[in-house]
């Protein structure tokens, strides 16, 4: 018997894709809270936006929840884990009003925009915050200042519509996860018309959202089809299903996992070369999947778009720097490769 050759499938492999710094460390710190004082540890909403995440920490003892009156008052001692998103001030006086024992796992960077927000309002300047009406982060944002101090603008429209009390006394920061030319284009428009808007001090928009963004603009011309992993909430992996089109892919769509790829448009014939990344909460064990999936009904050749080498790492809290973090321990979302 003859072997059947299966066809030719190029994919544009993205680096960097998947976890950022602040991804990996707030689920570090569940796991080594998992670890060092046993479940069930509490997590205030997604710890990431990622089910396949979620999921996974859920096996090994940990217990979302939506507000803290949730939690047991037998399991006050258990503690609570903040998502990396970031939560509004009222959230960790709530916990302390409760005498629960809390670990806020928001992303420093994210930390860095509520610091940038908190020091245009000590200047006197009123805020604009430039995101997503009810993401998580811009909930957390917009609650580090009291009620009407800031202002939320989420498109070209809201820029050129917003009327000021006081349009010579203003500062913007931006949610971390926004599309950069978008982004850009708001900004414009703003410092257009209110000249003398004061910037943060150091950019917004993190590193991992412009590096992603980046990597995968340098990938798209040509590209038949663009796959981007990550979940339909994630803001970031939504801006890069977007950068695909704008850059020249063909067609580019999110998915969760294998099983959500559309194999009737991804027939032999019709496609030729694949772009592939991952939004900053998806863990590179659903690559893998995703490839495997690939190599099944391809003979696939791999080409890397890298633009940038990411080496950042942030530590977990003090509290928890006792306890080793093994590649075992990460292996749900790293596979075996990686710790």
């Amino acid at each position: 018997m003859t072997k059947v050759s299966k066809p030719p499938l190029k994919i544009r492999l993205c680096g960097p894709r998947g976890f950022c710094a602040g991804v990996d460390r707030a689920i570090q710190i569940v796991v080594l809270a998992l670890k060092k004082y046993g479940a069930p540890v509490y997590v205030r909403h997604e710890i990431v936006h990622n089910r396949y995440v979620v999921d996974g920490l859920r096996e090994i003892g940990a217990v979302f929840v939506e507000e803290l009156d949730e939690i047991p008052p037998e399991h006050n001692g258990q503690p609570v884990i903040f998502s990396a998103h970031g939560v509004p001030k009222s959230v960790p006086a709530d916990a302390a009003a409760r005498n629960l024992f809390y670990l806020d796992a928001t992303c420093p960077l994210v930390s860095k925009v509520h610091k940038q927000a908190m020091r245009h309002q000590r200047l006197g300047r009123h805020v604009i915050l430039v995101g997503h009406a009810g993401h998580p982060e811009v909930v957390g944002t917009m609650g580090q200042l009291p009620p009407g101090a800031v202002s939320l603008i989420e498109s070209e429209e809201d820029a050129r519509a917003y009327a000021p009390s006081d349009p010579g006394n203003l500062g913007f920061v931006t949610q971390t996860t926004l599309s950069v030319e978008d982004t850009a284009g708001i900004i414009e428009i703003l410092q257009e018309r209110f000249p003398e808007l004061a910037a943060p001090a150091a950019e917004s928009i993190c590193y991992a959202t412009t590096n992603r963004q980046e990597a995968v603009s340098v990938a798209a011309p040509g590209c038949d089809h663009f796959i981007i992993v990550g979940a339909p909430n994630s803001s970031n992996s939504k801006r890069l299903v977007e950068v695909a089109l704008r850059a020249g892919a063909d067609k580019a769509l999110l998915v969760q996992r294998a099983a959500e790829l559309p194999w009737d448009e991804l027939s032999p014939g019709s496609t030729q070369t694949i772009g592939l990344s991952a939004g900053a909460s998806a863990p590179e064990i659903i690559v893998d999947e995703i490839i495997e999936a690939f190599r099944d009904r391809f003979e696939v050749t791999i080409d890397l778009a890298e633009t940038a080498v990411e080496d950042e790492n942030f530590l977990v809290m003090r509290d928890l720097r006792d306890i080793e973090l093994t590649r075992e321990d990460m292996a749900f979302v790293n596979g075996s490769g990686q710790a």
